[in-house]
């Protein structure tokens, strides 16, 4: 993501129209997500990282030094978040959705039994994270795993690997399907997730 090398951290652009997502995701929710929320991070990312050691370095050493340091925790919640979204977009496709391809087809399936196993694992994952957070799929020591995380954590402070992400802050679904989470997740799956994304982020691991 171009985000993750800029001086000055910059929005991405979305990969997708804004009503590309309907009517899974609303273009009215992807327009507050985007322009409003992620935007917020951003801006906020460069006036708090401003006049510091951290101005000028790229997003990662960014949050992984400002996790450590808790005279830098607002830095971190929000230079965390652009991260995060920056990454969830990309988990979505129009055209996404349904069983996976590829090599991401093969993990799934050693890791967890089967494709229909792990979505049952990775949307239990995400309905039980309480309050706002994420729920990943992520590559640790050479085995698929699930992970959830609160508000801003990201997996990347856990030495984690990213496959797939899925937000479950209440703003990423709540214009859409007001307190039933479950069949947002459940649309995310059946119609959103991107598996050429995924296959790509564990191909340049296994590069």
């Amino acid at each position: 993501m171009s985000t993750l090398k800029a001086e000055k951290i910059t929005l991405p652009g979305l990969p997708y129209a804004l009503d590309a997502l309907e009517p899974v995701i609303s273009a009215r929710t992807l327009e507050l997500h985007h322009q409003k929320h992620h935007d917020a991070y951003v801006v906020n990312t460069n006036r708090l990282v401003a006049g510091t050691e951290l101005e000028g370095k790229d997003l990662i050493t960014i949050i992984n030094s400002s996790a450590r340091e808790t005279k830098y925790s607002a830095l971190f919640n929000n230079a965390a978040q652009v991260f995060n979204h920056s990454f969830y977009w990309r988990c979505m496709s129009p055209k996404g959705g349904g069983e996976p391809h590829g090599e991401i087809a093969r993990r799934l399936e050693e890791d967890f039994g089967s494709y229909e196993e792990f979505v049952e694992t990775f949307v239990a994952a995400a309905v039980t994270q309480f309050g706002s957070g994420w729920a990943w799929l992520v590559l640790h020591d050479e085995k698929l795993e699930i992970l959830k995380t609160s508000n801003a954590d990201t997996p990347i402070l856990h030495g984690h690997t990213p496959l797939l992400a899925v937000d479950v802050w209440e703003h990423a679904y709540y214009l859409d399907y007001q307190n039933r989470r479950i069949d947002y997740l459940r649309a995310f799956m059946a119609k959103l997730v991107d598996w050429d994304f995924v296959n790509s982020n564990l191909s340049d691991i296994t590069k």
